[in-house]
């Protein structure tokens, strides 16, 4: 069976996030200011072949502990939908 991962990957809410404090900022330059504590992550889609709904849970799983997120400063969701 064919699956497709959408996995969201963010960092820490404890940490910092420059990009979202930029983001935050440039938003308030363009009169935006009712929008803050933007946060910036990855977005990733991917493809996988397995023989049941539980083995693609844990090879994506797999993926994302040890690829796709940097555990120390990321945390992440996926849902798996059949392709």
């Amino acid at each position: 069976m064919k699956f497709r991962a959408e996995i969201d990957v963010m960092p820490h809410k404890a940490l910092l996030d420059p990009q979202g404090k930029t983001v935050t900022h440039s938003l308030k330059n363009i009169d935006l200011s009712a929008i803050d504590n933007v946060r910036i992550g990855k977005h990733i889609t991917l493809e996988v072949e397995a023989g049941s709904k539980d083995e693609a849970h844990e090879m994506v799983d797999t993926a994302c502990k040890k690829l796709l997120a940097n555990p120390i400063m990321e945390g992440y969701e996926f849902e798996l939908l059949e392709a």
